[in-house]
C-alpha cells in the first residue's frame, strides 16, 4: 500500500470519528431552556383561549347590544306584504234607513220588500240604460199585465257574480223613497235624484249595498197608486 493511500484512509477515518459528547452542565442549561419555551407557549395559547372563549360568549349572550347580559340577538324576520286595503266605494247604500249616499250626496231610496229583498254586498255598475221597460211585478205589482217605463237605470252585479239589481227613477210613486219600500229587490230614486246619479257614477263604479228592509210595504196604498194611472200599458 502506498504512502499517500494510507495518509488518505486516516483522514477519512478522523472525519467519521464521533464528536466529543457535551459535558452535563451544558446539558442542564439546554433542558431548562426547553422548559421555559414550552411553559411560556402554554401560557400563550391559555391567554388567546380564554380571550376567545369570552367573545364568544359576549356575542350568544347579547352582551355588547345594550339589550342586557342575557338576551339574544333577534333573527332578522322576513319581510311581510302590505295588507291591501278595499278601494273605497263610490256610493254607499243603507237599506235601514233608506238613503243611498255619493259624493257628498245623500239620497232618499225605497227597495225591495221583506219577501222580496234587495241583495247586499259590494257591487259594480255593469251598464247604464237611459230607459227600461220592466213588468208591473218589479214594482211591487202582482199584476203582468202593465208594464213600467224607468228611466236612467244602473245596472249593478255583485263582484262575486252572486247577485244582481239595478237603480232607477221611481216615476210612478216619488213619495216611496224615504218612506216605505215597494220594489221586488231593485233601489228606486226620485227621478232628479236618479238622473244626477246617472251621470255620476260611471260603468265599473262600486256600490255598497248593506242593512236589511225595516218594515213591510203597505200593499193598499201601492195598489190605490196604480190604479190611478201611474203605470203604462
Amino acid at each position: 500500500m502506498s504512502d499517500e493511500l494510507t495518509s488518505q484512509l486516516k483522514e477519512l477515518a478522523q472525519e467519521g470519528e464521533t464528536p466529543p459528547p457535551v459535558p452535563g452542565a451544558q446539558i442542564r442549561l439546554r433542558a431548562v431552556r426547553r422548559r421555559r419555551r414550552r411553559r411560556t407557549a402554554a401560557a400563550v395559547a391559555g391567554a388567546c383561549a380564554a380571550t376567545a372563549l369570552a367573545l364568544v360568549l359576549a356575542l350568544n349572550l347579547g352582551g355588547g347590544n345594550g339589550d342586557g347580559p342575557h338576551q339574544r340577538t333577534p333573527p332578522a324576520t322576513r319581510p311581510t306584504a302590505t295588507p291591501t286595503t278595499p278601494a273605497a266605494p263610490d256610493a254607499t247604500v243603507d237599506l235601514s234607513r233608506r238613503v243611498l249616499t255619493a259624493a257628498g250626496r245623500t239620497l232618499p231610496i225605497s227597495s225591495g220588500t221583506e219577501q222580496l229583498p234587495t241583495p247586499t254586498g259590494r257591487m259594480k255598475v255593469t251598464a247604464k240604460e237611459a230607459a227600461k221597460v220592466v213588468p208591473a211585478s218589479n214594482v211591487g205589482i202582482q199584476d203582468d199585465a202593465y208594464t213600467v217605463k224607468l228611466p236612467w237605470v244602473l245596472e249593478l252585479v255583485a263582484t262575486d257574480r252572486s247577485a244582481t239589481t239595478f237603480i232607477g227613477a221611481l216615476t210612478y210613486d216619488e213619495k216611496a223613497p224615504g218612506a216605505y219600500d215597494r220594489t221586488d229587490g231593485w233601489i228606486g230614486l226620485r227621478p232628479k235624484d236618479a238622473k244626477w246619479l246617472y251621470g255620476q257614477l260611471r260603468l265599473g263604479a262600486v256600490i255598497d249595498i248593506e242593512g236589511a228592509t225595516p218594515t213591510a210595504t203597505p200593499s193598499s196604498e201601492i195598489s190605490a197608486q196604480v190604479s190611478a194611472g201611474t203605470t203604462g200599458g
